[in-house]
């Protein structure tokens, strides 16, 4: 069965439509010029020219195998995701950074900039907290890097709330009614 005419022939011949595939390929090369790369091809190269840079036993030549880790780690340091990381890893890791002790008392509610809010269950966890600031920040900057949480700001306790409804009267509040 024969082709229509319409469709573009094995050989190139008839068909004056331009290949998507090329136009794609085109356009990537003139991205990667824009971007200063220049395209060497292998033939080009002389039989006995040497490569560029040398080989570094124990260097990553992107060619070997790496670990998940480290191409994990190169590819958020490429994309300079280190603080986003680094936030995700303060709410996630909040038992481990600030012990077992203080997490069961004191939760992170948000991180924004470079501060922790922490709510604590108590007032006297929340003076602790307080007190044990500065080392908890010195102990965040070792495990997650410097200026990642420059700042806790810690909340106490929320004290319960008797105003019922959408409408309130301003008065004395709630009194010794029990008894």
């Amino acid at each position: 069965m024969l082709p229509p005419d319409d469709t573009p022939q094995p050989d190139g011949s008839g068909d004056d439509r331009p290949d998507a595939a090329r136009e794609q390929l085109n356009r990537m090369r003139e991205a990667a010029q824009s971007r200063g790369n220049q395209r060497v091809p292998v033939s080009r190269r002389k039989q006995g020219q040497r490569r560029q840079t040398p080989f570094i036993p124990g260097e990553y030549t992107g060619r070997d195998p790496q670990g998940l880790g480290k191409v994990f780690s190169r590819f958020v340091n490429e994309r300079g995701w280190n603080s986003p990381v680094a936030v995700g890893s303060v709410i996630s890791r909040w038992e481990e950074l600030v012990g077992p002790d203080v997490s069961a008392h004191c939760k992170p509610e948000s991180f924004s900039d470079t501060t922790v809010q922490v709510r604590c269950d108590s007032t006297a966890w929340a003076t602790q907290l307080r007190l044990l600031r500065s080392t908890l920040i010195a102990r965040f900057d070792a495990e997650l890097g410097a200026g990642v949480v420059t700042r806790i700001e810690v909340i106490g306790p929320a004290a319960p709330n008797w105003r019922k409804g959408l409408r309130s009267v301003k008065g004395r509040g709630p009194r010794d009614t029990y008894g």
